[in-house]
C-alpha cells in the first residue's frame, strides 16, 4: 500500500509538471481551464468522460479481528462520468461506476445437531457494486484537482470462494446476509493532461457488509461489525463542452 501510494504521488507530480509545461509552452489549441472567463460556467471543466481502473479492497471495523488470514481483495471499476463546472476552479461530477470488491479472511460456522457438529468455512468474498458518488471537485493547480464528497452503492452479486449465493439469505449455510445497501464518503486528487486524466481516490463505506448474523451455534464469532474499506487508482479520458 505504502509503495503504491508513493508511486501514484509521483506520477501526479510528474503529470502535472507535464500538463503545466504543455498549457505553457505546448501546441496551439492545449486550453487551460484558465482561458475562460471567472464567473461563468464556460469551462473546461465541463464535461462527460470514461474512466476505469485498478481496487485494492478491504474491509475496516471492529469484527474484522475475527476473520482469520486477512487480506486485500485486488480486483477493478469502471464506469462514466459527468461533470458541471461553476468556474474554473470549483465543479461537481458525479459518476455511475461498476465496482467490484470483497475481502478475504476466514470465518466458520459451527453447527451441532445431537452428538456431532458441521464446519462451514469462507475465506474470500467477492462483493459486485452500483456505484453512484457526486463529487466537489477544486481545481488547486490548473491541471490537478482534489475531490471529495458522498457516496451509495447497490450490492448487485455476492461470491464465497467462488460461488454465488444470495444477498439476503440469513437462513444459508454460513447463518447470514449480506447488506444490499451501503452509503459512505470518497475522497482523492487527480491529474490531467489534455483529455486523459490519472488520479486516486479512497473510499469508506459506512454500512455494515454482513448483517443479521445468526450467533446460536457454538464457537460462532460476531462477524457483522464490519465495513466497505476501498483505494482506487484510475485513468479516464475527458471530453470538454
Amino acid at each position: 500500500m505504502k509503495k503504491l501510494t508513493v508511486l501514484l504521488a509521483l506520477s501526479l507530480g510528474s503529470l502535472s509538471a507535464f500538463a503545466q509545461n504543455n498549457d505553457t509552452n505546448g501546441p496551439t489549441g492545449l486550453r487551460s481551464s484558465t482561458d475562460y472567463g471567472t464567473g461563468t460556467s464556460d469551462s473546461r471543466n465541463t464535461g462527460f468522460g470514461i474512466k476505469g481502473g485498478f481496487n485494492l479492497a478491504d474491509v475496516y471495523g471492529d469484527d474484522k479481528k475475527n476473520f482469520g488470514n486477512g487480506g486485500n481483495y485486488k480486483s477493478f471499476h469502471a464506469g462514466v462520468y459527468g461533470q458541471y463546472g461553476f468556474n474554473n476552479r470549483l465543479s461537481i461530477q458525479p459518476e455511475i461506476l461498476y465496482s467490484r470488491q470483497g475481502f478475504e479472511g476466514n470465518s466458520t460456522k459451527t453447527t451441532t445437531t445431537g452428538t456431532s457438529s458441521t464446519q462451514v468455512t469462507v475465506s474470500e468474498r467477492r462483493l459486485d457494486y452500483l456505484q453512484v458518488p457526486v463529487l466537489l471537485v477544486f481545481n488547486i493547480l490548473d491541471n490537478v484537482s482534489i475531490h471529495a464528497g458522498p457516496q451509495v452503492s447497490l450490492l448487485t452479486k455476492v461470491m464465497e470462494d467462488g460461488k454465488e449465493r444470495k444477498i439476503a439469505d440469513e437462513n444459508n449455510a454460513h447463518g447470514y446476509s449480506y447488506s444490499s445497501f451501503d452509503y459512505g464518503v470518497s475522497a482523492g486528487a487527480e491529474a490531467r493532461v489534455g483529455p486523459a486524466r490519472v488520479g486516486a481516490r479512497y473510499t469508506a463505506g459506512f454500512a455494515d457488509v454482513i448483517k443479521d448474523q445468526n450467533l446460536t451455534a457454538t464457537g460462532n464469532k460476531a462477524l457483522s461489525d464490519i465495513r466497505n474499506s476501498v483505494f482506487q487508482v484510475y485513468l479516464g479520458i475527458g471530453f470538454t463542452q
